[in-house]
């Protein structure tokens, strides 16, 4: 019995690793579609989004298997992990929509397109991080990625800065997308 449950927990954690590698893919797709006006980009992340809300097998090895202990910790974890990687793959599904939904013309007015081009650096390099720390089960690194994450409020905020600044030229329909592309960005 144990063995087909070392297995089965097994299978979980491999799905953890390609649900996060599908995330790491959505958030660099969304980028592009968001920066580079790139429509196919877009439309690949909200079709790979199935792919990242599909990860259920966590649920299967509660009601079938009932670990306790260090068992039921690591399961519990890897459900909170999933919840946290496919709410980050619908983010990313939300910036591509809202960059096809533009499509020809670009989703930022020019003075944003800085801003959000650092948020999605920082984005696209936390989610190389996380990646990293799955296959090598690091937590100093899970560590190192929740402190960094008050530098992506910071940016977060200055979404906000540069909505109510007096520089601000874009349109009523421009700001509003900032104001939520840059929440979908946090």
């Amino acid at each position: 019995m144990r063995v087909i449950f070392d297995e089965e927990l097994k299978a979980v954690a491999d799905d953890l690793d390609r649900m996060v590698q599908d995330v790491r893919k959505a958030i660099n797709g969304a980028g592009d579609a968001l920066l580079k006006q790139d429509v196919e980009a877009a439309q690949s992340v909200i079709d790979g989004d199935i792919e990242i809300d599909a990860l259920d097998q966590c649920i299967r090895l509660l009601a079938k298997q009932n670990p306790v202990a260090t068992d039921l910790r690591v399961v519990v974890s890897t459900l909170r992990l999933a919840a946290t990687f496919e709410r980050m793959g619908d983010l990313a599904k939300h910036i591509a929509e809202a960059a096809r939904r533009i499509y020809p013309e670009p989703a930022l007015p020019a003075e944003a397109t800085e801003l959000f081009t650092e948020m999605q650096q920082f984005l696209s390099m936390t989610a190389d991080r996380i990646v990293v720390m799955l296959q090598d089960r690091d937590a100093k690194t899970a560590e190192e990625i929740i402190l960094d994450d008050d530098k992506l409020d910071a940016l977060h905020h200055k979404t906000f800065d540069l909505a109510l600044s007096d520089k601000w030229t874009g349109s009523r329909q421009q700001l509003i997308d900032v104001v939520l592309l840059g929440r979908f960005m946090e």
